[in-house]
């Protein structure tokens, strides 16, 4: 073999090194995302739970049958799935189908999830949507979450360990969310905010 013959074999496990690299890193992110244990997806996936923790290391060159179904167990296209981002433009759109939406239990305040998967772990943000008398409630972030509520629309009142504040359209109201936290509509019109939750905000005692 040439040395042209041998460059190209090194171009070609470089390129395979690259891209099992970015499919490792790839399942990993979404299976935290999903809040999905090795062995939660090994189960959902019929995938080996050594043979994804190989993957999660760049350690193995799985098949395609292997990708295949971790695809299909973390709900995303098999082109999606093996697609790198870190040389190509980058430009994505979600549509209205696409975005989650979560109820509040007494059906009366409406969030959309319009954040990023590849944030969720450590940013998350949502349209609120609070219809009057709608209340919020939210069990504690991990230690040092902080959240941001702006509204846009209406009147919003925040409680956090007992400490009540109200917002009112353009003003934002920024609070501990570690610890439970309520938002209320107390007025006769429906409120409208956009809420950040920063998830690894540095600790405030």
């Amino acid at each position: 073999m040439g040395v042209e013959g041998r460059d190209r074999v090194k171009a070609i496990e470089a390129g395979a090194s690259a891209l099992s690299g970015q499919l490792g890193r790839t399942v990993q992110r979404l299976r935290k995302a999903y809040n999905l244990s090795l062995s939660e997806l090994s189960e959902q996936s019929g995938v080996a739970k050594s043979i994804i923790s190989q993957i999660e290391r760049n350690e193995t060159n799985p098949t395609l049958s292997t990708i295949w179904r971790l695809s299909q167990a973390l709900d995303v296209s098999i082109e999606r799935f093996l697609q790198s981002s870190e040389d190509e433009p980058f430009l994505e759109k979600s549509t209205k189908a696409d975005t989650p939406i979560l109820m509040s239990d007494d059906g009366k305040c409406r969030l959309a999830i319009i954040g990023w998967i590849n944030t969720v772990e450590w940013l998350q943000w949502y349209d609120f949507h609070a219809e009057p008398g709608g209340v919020l409630e939210s069990d504690p972030h991990q230690r040092g979450s902080v959240e941001c509520l702006s509204v846009l629309e209406g009147e919003l009142e925040v409680e956090v360990a007992g400490v009540v504040e109200t917002a009112k359209a353009g003003e934002t109201l920024r609070y501990r969310c570690d610890r439970i936290h309520v938002i209320r509509n107390r007025s006769q019109e429906p409120a409208h905010a956009t809420m950040v939750c920063m998830l690894k905000a540095a600790v405030m005692e």
